[in-house]
């Protein structure tokens, strides 16, 4: 983790008073070993005299020698003194900025509902936070080793543990979630969570990584509502841009390209909707939103392509393309909000 701004100040004078440090007791030495000590005795001189120790004086005592030690005092004994406190300064204001830090992130998560509780923040999970970002939605992340993973300049709330254990999932708001991703590493750990989960929050939709097909019936079974194999997605994904690249191209840049005109998006037709029990003929989405109905979701059964009779009913879901302004009106009009 990226200390923050402060921090890197404080580390930065310590190293800077270490060096000097370094330095006076180096000078120390050579200016003992040039009045006549041996290096040992010229190091242990100058150790004993920037600490203060007062033990008995090695060599023999001269102007050039008391001058010398006198200057080696002041200068060695105020660098000392300067990196100690810098040290003890630092790491209080450490340890202090920490425990608010992490107050505050508490207090912001007991705050948060119908958010995502991202579990496991390797390479999948560090995509998929970004991809949640960009969209809008709250997330909360849990891993093991988020001091040493996530960057300060995220501003995402995060809870260091292990998300096997009950106590870390509710303190990342696990009865208040909307969402709950498990990217682990482990397809055991994935399911252990997928259980605890759907026990203390049966509401919330979950979304889990299966790193072996064996384990995508188990982890349905176990409560998720959707399985994701990377690794066959990737497959299938490099094979598709073999067969279509083109098409695969277009896909690509309307889900993922933040720059991009055209977006797709999901909406559900509410009872109060006014497109309710409308054919989409009759419903003219197209005239009236500029969205494009790509398919139409009813129970498990997706309809691609519907034609004008085909009559919406309260809880369709609708896949749309459009832009977001179209979208927007779409979504309005689905929700009847």
């Amino acid at each position: 983790m990226r200390p923050p701004e402060g921090d890197s100040v404080s580390w930065t004078r310590f190293r800077a008073g270490m060096g000097l440090l370094a330095l006076v007791i180096v000078l120390g030495t050579i200016g003992y070993v040039l009045l006549g000590l041996s290096w040992l005795d010229a190091l242990y001189q100058t150790v004993i005299t920037i600490s203060t120790v007062g033990y008995r004086e090695l060599g023999t005592f001269g102007t050039r020698y008391q001058v010398f030690t006198i200057l080696l005092i002041l200068f060695g004994t105020g660098t000392g003194l300067y990196t100690l406190g810098v040290l003890i300064d630092t790491m209080f204001e450490a340890r202090i900025t920490g425990h608010f830090r992490r107050r505050r992130m508490k207090r912001g998560i007991d705050r948060l509902s119908d958010h995502v509780i991202l579990c496991g923040y390797g390479q999948v999970g560090e995509a998929i936070c970004e991809e949640m970002v960009r969209s809008g939605r709250q997330v909360v992340i849990v891993d093991r080793s988020l001091p040493d993973r996530v960057d300060d300049s995220f501003k995402i709330p995060a809870v260091r543990g292990d998300a096997t254990d009950d106590a870390v999932l509710q303190r990342a708001g696990l009865e208040r979630a909307g969402t709950l991703v498990l990217a682990l590493d482990s397809d055991v750990d994935n399911l252990f969570v997928a259980l605890t989960a759907r026990s203390v929050n049966s509401e919330i939709f979950i979304v889990a990584r299966a790193n072996h097909r064996a384990a995508i019936a188990k982890l349905r079974q176990a409560g998720a509502d959707r399985v994701v194999n990377p690794h066959q997605i990737g497959g299938a994904h490099m094979a598709a841009l073999v067969a279509q690249p083109e098409v695969v191209d277009f896909l690509d840049v309307v889900m993922q390209d933040g720059e991009f005109e055209v977006r797709m998006a999901h909406f559900e037709i509410a009872s109060g909707s006014q497109l309710a029990g409308r054919a989409l003929g009759e419903a003219g989405i197209r005239h009236r939103t500029g969205s494009t109905i790509l398919a139409i979701r009813r129970d498990e059964t997706f309809l691609t392509n519907p034609d004008r009779q085909f009559v919406l009913e309260p809880g369709d879901i609708i896949i749309a393309l459009g832009t977001e302004d179209h979208l927007r009106q779409l979504q309005t009009h689905a929700t009847g909000t």
